[in-house]
């Protein structure tokens, strides 16, 4: 039999990632098995569980609902909320407001869909998370799937963090809270609970799933964790102290990006290429080894300094000193390390890595009014909402940073206990039952780091008494930006490839890449570079393999093999 170059990778990896294993064994899950939807619309009368009111049921025809150019079945939408309260501290409403879809022809599974940011808005729940945009979610491939708000409306977000109780639904205990709901009613509409349940997202969304993984052990099967901001606190003070290196050298004060023009960074994204590219055998655009890439590259002697003035061709002293600032991590006065560092990657040249490093760090929805008022105990004043810039160029990191680990007065759990997994990693429990988890992490997140979540793997490889890979695997991707874009092959099906680990045994020894041309999921990725086809492939090599270039058409998966 021949095999092509991806074929003998994957054989080449399983060997070796088996060989890595010893011979411990997990339980194998059995694979879940569907039915027949028997009943919609009556579910808005006849289902009751503890706390839960249900606003409607009602079918949604095929069709309706479209995906990569395909229709979705026919499937019952259910809305609801649970444990509407009215807050003792603020005197608002709140309550947990979600919706469920139903398929009518349902495959045994249930998906948990976390959301993104700070919450705040039910999004569909259709399950399409992984990379760019799936050709097929989860509700098309028959997942009965349940999204929420965790807890909060979009118009108390952010200050719904003066509240202790929407502090914790937001951090996990919606999560917990809505599983148990979401298990019965499936069994309202199907006659029997799912066979298997699934918990996945991107950002806080990926975050979700992490936590759960720790929190939740005996509620899910299946963990996707997609650009996870497991340590989101710690992540959001990073994004200040980056805002404060920026402003030391922008040209106006209200617009950080003068301190790092677009043109600059193409120019240093240039730079990077040039020095790491064909680390992985070929010119291709994408820098597949990362490791190898920190060796190759310094932003001192590889990026000229400018004589006199910025013109697109160099960076100034004190702009290199920023950036160097920014990418080996977020310190205090001491020099101790508050949040982790980011490796080099073209990725930094796109308008989304820049969204986030210049304006989501000072801007009234993102990380300021996050840690003002969510992550810090006690919370800010919200006066501040008036000045969010003044507060993050002002924020100290000696004295309020370590306000995410404090706790109090009603404050009585702080942001890293309910917002980061506990024991993160001892993930003994989901593992000893049969559990998987993937995770994957764009190598040009410009918000959470990836190195952060590796170095979270490599904690877990070292302490959990297994070799890490049997139960979770990591990919990172290069060229991602956060969740999606950038100059990258950012769309690809993780919550299949868990699947068929979960339940059929199959371990993800690669999980091939599109990128996102006319016509796919997601959308059109405006970040590939022109010299690209629109549907260049890739494997994502579960770390610490790699794609390396072997022979044949760089534009195609068959034309690498994942190797150390």
């Amino acid at each position: 039999m021949t095999r092509t170059p991806l074929a003998a990778s994957i054989l080449a990896a399983t060997i070796g990632l088996v060989a890595c294993g010893g011979n411990e064994n997990l339980p194998q899950l059995t694979a879940a098995q569907g039915t027949g939807l028997l009943s919609c619309t009556g579910l808005s009368n006849s289902f009751s569980h503890a706390g839960t009111t249900i606003g409607a049921a009602s079918v949604v025809s095929a069709g309706t609902l479209k995906n990569g150019g395909s229709d979705v079945n026919e499937h019952c939408l259910v809305t609801g909320k649970m444990n509407p309260r009215v807050s003792s501290v603020d005197g608002r409403n709140y309550a947990i407001q979600f919706e469920m879809r139903l398929p009518k022809d349902w495959n045994g599974r249930f998906l948990h869909q976390g959301n993104g940011g700070t919450d705040g808005v039910v999004s569909p729940a259709v399950g399409n998370f992984s990379g760019g945009g799936m050709l097929r979610h989860a509700l098309q491939q028959g997942f009965a799937v349940i999204s929420s708000d965790a807890g909060h409306s979009a118009a108390q977000n952010p200050l719904f963090g003066l509240d202790p109780q929407a502090r914790l639904d937001y951090g996990y205990q919606a999560v917990g809270t809505l599983t148990a709901m979401a298990k019965n009613l499936i069994k309202a509409a199907y006659g029997k609970l799912p066979d298997r349940s699934y918990i996945g997202g991107t950002s806080n969304g990926g975050r979700h799933a992490m936590v759960a993984a720790a929190r939740y052990a005996n509620d899910f099967d299946g963990y996707l964790a997609g650009s996870p901001g497991f340590n989101l606190p710690k992540a959001a003070v990073a994004q200040l102290y980056g805002a404060q290196q920026w402003a030391k050298v922008a040209t106006e004060r209200t617009n950080l990006e003068t301190g790092f023009n677009a043109t600059e960074r193409r120019m240093v994204a240039t730079a990077v290429l040039a020095r790491c590219d064909q680390l992985d055998g070929v010119a291709d655009g994408l820098v597949e080894d990362v490791e190898a890439c920190r060796r190759a590259f310094d932003l001192q002697p590889d990026v000229p300094t400018c004589s006199s003035v910025r013109d697109g061709t160099c960076l100034s002293a004190e702009q290199k000193n920023a950036f160097n600032q920014v990418m080996t991590g977020a310190r205090n006065s001491k020099g101790e390390l508050l949040y982790a560092g980011w490796p080099y990657d073209p990725g930094m040249r796109t308008s989304g890595w820049a969204d986030w490093k210049f304006k989501n760090s000072v801007g009234a929805t993102r990380d300021p009014v996050a840690v003002a008022f969510i992550f810090s105990s006690p919370p800010a004043s919200a006066s501040i909402m008036g000045d969010t810039l003044s507060y993050a160029l002002n924020f100290n990191m000696d004295v309020d940073a370590p306000r995410i680990f404090a706790t109090s007065g009603l404050y009585a759990e702080s942001a890293m206990s309910f917002m980061t997994p506990p024991n993160p990693t001892k993930l003994n429990a989901m593992r000893d039952r049969g559990a998987k988890m993937i995770v994957f992490h764009g190598n040009a997140d410009p918000v959470f780091s990836v190195d952060d979540t590796t170095a979270w793997y490599d904690a877990l490889d070292a302490e959990s008494g297994f070799t890490a890979n049997r139960f979770v695997r990591l990919f990172r991707v290069p060229g991602m930006g956060h969740s999606r874009g950038g100059p990258a092959t950012d769309q690809f099906d993780a919550l299949s490839a868990l699947v068929d680990w979960v339940e059929f045994g199959k371990a993800p020894d690669a999980m091939v890449a599109t990128a996102r041309g006319a016509g796919n999921a997601g959308g059109v990725n405006s970040d590939l570079p022109s010299d690209w086809s629109a549907g260049r492939t890739r494997p994502l090599c579960p770390y610490p393999l790699k794609a390396r270039y072997k022979s044949g058409d760089k534009e195609i998966a068959s034309s690498f093999a994942c190797e150390k």
